[in-house]
């Protein structure tokens, strides 16, 4: 099996060769659109991004559905079936033992009650969003629409609503480009777990309800559905899965993964075709390494290809779409959108790029909200600037409670941040990358990626020595990021003979405030603040 996936991935990572594919899909029920794109990697080359989505620079993400319902954050419906975790520890204790109240008896729980969606996504404007993303399906393979290929699904059971048309038409309605995340990929070894059974105490060797089936539901609320749609466990598990950390080194489908069945990688790209054709996303997601079922399967070349040529067919021959994949070498950040999950390059990148981030959780998480864990307005400030002056937009993902509110403390980090937008929004949307994307300790600093990325924490630390610059036309903007204490600014690369900047300087503003005072010395661009602060955040110059 290693030497057959190890051949398949030379081969795919060539891109010059015919593919033969171990679990190929069918398209009998779904068939892929042609046109312009083909699914091979030199076809998907083609690809070139949107110009809206360079000038967006800023998305909100809805990363929201029935874990949410027990606070305990996310991977809580693989977390609650580790015995000892806290989260099943949380769970026995409120809920049951998962051998009897498994994750299929959350999902009744959520109910979405408080859930408005016009006025979330009205609010996410006012604050800044360009576009907003919807969890479509989360790695507990639970679909939040009127999925044709999953029963379980949002419109019978749980809130009985279609959260991704309510999402949908309220992000149409404000003008914001419309993106769905799917991750349910990767149930197939995510929720092994659910296979497991306690190792000691009381209920030591009662099987979890991981390979419950269809029949087992007789006077059950979930009779007449079938467990193994949601939890897909009907195959052996992968090596060493007792081992909970063994799904990160599976994740890309290696190191001995049990191999999806083709029946399972087909219902992932019938429910991905589903929501392309009825929902006309601009943005897909994929929690994933490259493409969905990458090396081993077809599915997410072919599910690139249609949704290039759909939104081809749709956008009277231009191609409006963004589909993101991570963890990418060179040649396929050609065909995709590059995300870095909770981090960023340390050095401007040629194509576009996404960061997507998290004030808190990604799923809800009690213990964030009572511990004051949230990211501060200041920190999402940095973090914006900085992706951004590297060519890279952020999408910020805001913890939604299982009723679909926020709660008072996202609250006020979000207007915060929404009143420092609206001040310095000019030096955000629209920009490009300067020659050189900042100054400062951390811009020199080598800070190097984890995996699919996790190296935010390197830039909370960012104050007043830290610049980052971004430009629109002949205008130059430098953001420090913090208010110095000693009220100067100085910037080393607009130094008096620089070659970064040889033209003249005649004016600089501070945006909210005014014309401010510099001086251009051999030391750098010396600009004086007003005596307080206009924000808690972070000073924007508009350059002459």
């Amino acid at each position: 099996m290693k030497t057959k996936l190890l051949v398949a991935s030379l081969f795919l990572s060539a891109g010059l060769y015919a593919q033969t594919y171990q679990v190929p899909v069918s398209e009998r029920d779904e068939p892929m659109m042609k046109g312009k794109f083909e699914p091979t990697w030199e076809s998907l080359k083609q690809y070139q991004v949107p110009e809206w989505f360079r000038n967006a620079k800023f998305g909100i993400w809805a990363h929201w559905g029935p874990q949410c319902v027990e606070g305990s954050g996310d991977w809580m419906a693989r977390s609650m079936y580790i015995e000892g975790s806290p989260e099943y520890e949380y769970h026995v204790k409120h809920y049951g033992h998962p051998s009897e109240f498994g994750f299929k008896d959350v999902i009744p729980l959520f109910k979405a009650e408080r859930w408005d969606p016009d006025k979330l996504v009205a609010f996410y404007k006012k604050i800044g969003a360009q576009y907003f993303f919807v969890l479509g399906n989360h790695h507990d393979n639970f679909d939040l629409w009127d999925s044709k290929y999953q029963p379980w699904n949002s419109i019978n059971m749980g809130p009985k609503k279609n959260i991704l048309a309510g999402w949908e038409k309220a992000a149409r309605k404000y003008g914001l480009y419309f993106g769905v995340s799917l991750h349910a990929d990767h149930a197939w070894t995510w929720y092994e777990v659910a296979q497991r059974h306690d190792t000691i105490g009381p209920m030591k060797g009662i099987p979890y309800d991981g390979k419950l089936t269809k029949a087992d539901g007789k006077g059950k609320w979930w009779e007449g559905y079938d467990p193994q749609d949601l939890y897909a466990q009907n195959h052996p598990l992968s090596e060493n899965s007792w081992d909970n950390g063994m799904i990160h080194r599976q994740w890309g489908w290696e190191n001995g993964a049990c191999p999806p069945s083709q029946e399972f990688a087909t219902n992932f790209y019938n429910r991905t075709l589903d929501v392309i054709n009825r929902y006309n996303p601009d943005l897909l997601y994929f929690d994933v390494t490259v493409l969905p079922f990458y090396p081993v399967s077809d599915a997410g070349l072919k599910i690139a290809a249609h949704f290039y040529n759909h939104s081809i067919a749709t956008h009277n021959g231009k191609l409006e779409a963004v589909m993101f994949g991570k963890i990418l070498n060179e040649d396929q950040r050609k065909a995709l959108v590059w995300d870095v999950e909770r981090g960023a390059p340390n050095k401007a990148i040629p194509e576009p790029w996404q960061s997507c981030s998290c004030i808190g959780g990604w799923h809800y998480n009690t213990s964030i909200y009572e511990n004051n864990g949230y990211k501060s307005a200041s920190y999402v400030v940095k973090l914006l600037m900085d992706i951004v002056s590297k060519n890279g937009n952020l999408l910020l993902s805001v913890p939604l409670r299982a009723d679909g509110t926020f709660d008072e403390k996202e609250e006020k980090i979000l207007n915060e941040f929404g009143a420092w937008m609206d001040i310095n929004k000019e030096a955000v949307y629209d920009t490009r990358p300067w020659k050189v994307f900042g100054e400062g300790p951390i811009a020199e600093e080598d800070i190097p990626l984890n995996a699919q990325g996790f190296n935010e924490g390197s830039y909370n630390k960012a104050d007043s020595k830290e610049i980052r610059f971004t430009q629109k036309g002949d205008v130059l903007y430098a953001t420090a990021l913090g208010w110095p204490e000693s009220h100067t600014v100085i910037i080393k690369s607009l130094a008096a003979g620089s070659e970064l900047y040889p033209e003249e300087i005649h004016e600089v503003t501070l945006l909210g405030y005014g014309k401010v005072q510099a001086e251009r010395t051999a030391g750098g661009l010396a600009i004086t603040l007003p005596a307080e602060p206009l924000n808690q955040i972070a000073p924007v110059f508009r350059i002459r």
